[in-house]
């Protein structure tokens, strides 16, 4: 008798799979979706809205864990997590529009969730430090010509956007001023703006005093890695810009941030974290939005790497998403072996790309911007 041969399915082509085997080609796009899964953990339903969720999703075969005593109504909120197939959900979804106690809502999110988002591809944001003492490349562009050569050449490997910095925010770092700040960013601001550079451009700053300078001449992003916690007036500075903003996630500051931090859910606490403040940005009239979940800002070695084998929960809230692991420390390299941490660094980011990240910011945009066309 000859034996079973399965084999388990891990690609996310599986419309191929069904077309070898000679599934009805008229109906494969359609039924693909039975074979995609996805699985949401939702917050705070009543006893009324956990009832209702789970006796929909089971109806349909689909999957819903709520609290055990959800039934009885001996508790007054249950966060439920709901699985299923792409198709199994929009039933869901489709189920719940129609049903009471705000279920609607959540039926349109749920939608709006499983919806095949159209991805652009990765983008690349390279790195230019103004600084003496950045953890990669302090001193390196310290003077206008220096730094503007380098802005250039990253430029002309690809990239999509320039983050420039004048303040180092790498472990045990301290603050530099505004004003010295703005004496870093002013000669080479005025080299883009007088060579009429297109590439985009954010300012890798903390401060609203240092943002306003920028935005005045004409830079469009800012990129505050204290995600509005060192100086929350910086929110409104780019709210009445109409600037876009990268929000990251710190957990304590940079003098601070590496002594012992501690999660109990570290990609938990960092999705909330960043909803916070994707609401507070949005309270302040700030639509455009990139998040980062702050790669060693405030993170052990292992909360790193679970981030980034997590990655994809960051996509449900709904903006776009930026990792850093460029050259970082949790490479677990020497600082001078410069060549080793960039390949390790496209190591990691291999999957990030093929997970559908859309930025990455990086040292290295030539070797990147090869490892994006190998991915494609």
């Amino acid at each position: 008798m000859k034996d079973f041969v399965i084999r388990e399915l891990k690609t996310k082509n599986i419309e191929s799979e069904l077309f070898k085997i000679g599934f009805d080609s008229c109906y494969i796009n359609r039924a693909a979706d039975k074979y995609r899964y996805k699985t949401f953990k939702i917050y705070g339903l009543t006893p009324a809205q956990a009832n209702i969720l789970k006796q929909t999703a089971l109806a349909l075969g689909a999957d819903c864990g709520v609290h055990r005593e959800v039934i009885t109504g001996k508790v007054d909120f249950s966060d439920v997590i709901l699985g299923g197939s792409l198709s199994e959900l929009r039933k869901i979804s489709e189920r719940l529009k129609s049903q009471p106690f705000s279920l609607k809502n959540l039926g349109e999110k749920v939608e709006l969730l499983i919806k095949n988002a159209q991805f652009e591809g990765t983008k690349l944001a390279g790195v230019l430090n103004l600084t003496p003492d950045s953890f990669s490349d302090g001193g390196k562009y310290m003077t206008p010509e220096d730094a503007y050569r380098h802005l250039i050449e990253m430029v002309e490997d690809g990239a999509d956007l320039i983050d420039i910095g004048a303040e180092s925010t790498r472990p045990y770092s301290q603050p530099v001023e505004p004003d010295e700040q703005i004496r870093r960013l002013k000669p080479v601001l005025e080299l883009i703006k007088k060579e009429n550079i297109t590439t985009p451009v954010s300012i890798d700053t903390r401060s609203s005093e240092v943002a306003r300078f920028v935005l005045d001449y004409g830079v469009k992003i800012i990129n505050d890695v204290s995600g509005f916690d060192y100086d929350p007036k910086i929110a409104d500075v780019v709210s009445e810009y109409n600037a876009d903003v990268i929000i990251q996630h710190s957990k304590g500051s940079p003098e601070n941030m590496q002594k012992n931090p501690e999660y109990e859910d570290v990609v938990e606490e960092i999705y909330l974290n960043l909803l916070d403040k994707i609401e507070f940005a949005h309270s302040k009239g700030i639509q455009n939005i990139i998040i980062d979940p702050g790669i060693g800002f405030g993170k052990t070695k292992e909360d790193n790497f679970e981030i980034l084998d997590r990655i994809e929960e960051f996509y449900s809230l709904g903006c776009p998403v930026m990792v850093g692991v460029s050259r970082k420390s949790l490479l677990g390299v020497n600082n001078q072996d410069i060549e080793l941490k960039d390949a390790l660094s496209a190591a990691i980011s291999y999957p990030l790309i093929k997970s559908g990240i859309n930025y990455l910011r990086i040292h290295n945009v030539k070797l990147h911007k090869q490892l994006l066309t190998m991915a494609e």
